[in-house]
């Protein structure tokens, strides 16, 4: 059984020494569990515990929780790593990753945290120049700043309800961004342009005046969130305690007037 595959100048994991990989992990976490339930140390998590998880996530949801998570768990550690990326478990060792939606993937679990709700907002120094969108087709003469997807460098399609019906519209403006979607935000609360984002990253933003939300009669469309790991017979502690840590906090029951667009 070929475990890895070789090039000239790479060197990396095959499908069968992913797979092996991830069940020696699981194996060995065991094994370690097993010593602290001898010991008297089952509840307490302990080790490294490795997550990675989106930028916008990261710094408005997840960060925010782990002073909290550490005063819980005082023994365990937190190394996090924030991208837009879907990262290789096997490859990289992550224990967790938050992604915008579940994969195809039978080999990981995914628990569903949330869906965020999706806002179009601009700073009140860019309405004042060009004026407040008043429906959909006045988006054509704004600038609409434009994020795209990592995976694919495509943009993102803005979404929208109208009378009932749900929306797609293709946008362009001036600005395009990639990799990391607070630039994004940032240069539309500097006034660049209209740009739309989750409201949990704007918020604060919306309450002291420094954006303005628009289209609200159009808006209510949401995307997912979830928390994936890979699937094991036996799921290392420091991994559940965090799991039922992050669903106790972060999920949030969908209304029934958002759709998910994931």
């Amino acid at each position: 059984m070929r475990l890895f595959v070789r090039t000239t100048r790479t060197l990396a994991l095959s499908e069968a020494g992913r797979e092996y990989y991830l069940r020696c992990r699981a194996a060995l976490d065991q094994l370690v569990e097993a010593e602290r339930v001898v010991t008297g140390g089952q509840s307490a998590p302990m080790g490294l515990l490795r997550i990675s998880m989106p930028t916008p996530y990261g710094h408005y949801r997840l960060l925010p929780l782990l002073p909290a998570f550490s005063r819980r768990y005082p023994e365990g550690r937190v190394e996090f790593h924030l991208s837009n990326r879907n990262v290789d478990f096997a490859e990289e060792g992550f224990d967790l990753a938050i992604r915008g939606r579940a994969p195809l993937d039978s080999t990981m679990i995914a628990r569903h945290l949330e869906d965020a709700e999706l806002v179009v907002v601009a700073s009140p120094g860019y309405l004042a120049d060009r004026g407040r969108p008043e429906t959909l087709a006045d988006l054509g003469s704004h600038n609409c700043i434009q994020f795209a997807l990592p995976s694919s460098g495509r943009n993102i399609p803005w979404v929208f309800t109208d009378e009932g019906r749900e929306l797609e519209l293709a946008t362009s403006g001036t600005y395009g961004c990639a990799e990391d979607i607070l630039g994004a935000v940032t240069l539309a609360r500097a006034g660049g342009g209209l740009f739309q984002t989750y409201r949990f990253v704007v918020e604060d933003d919306l309450r002291a005046g420094r954006m303005v939300e628009l289209l609200a009669r159009h808006g209510g469309r949401t995307r997912p969130f979830c928390l994936l790991y890979p699937h094991a017979r036996h799921v290392a502690l420091r991994v559940r305690v965090f799991v039922d840590f992050l669903v106790e906090k972060l999920r949030v029951p969908a209304s029934p007037a958002r759709r998910d667009v994931g």
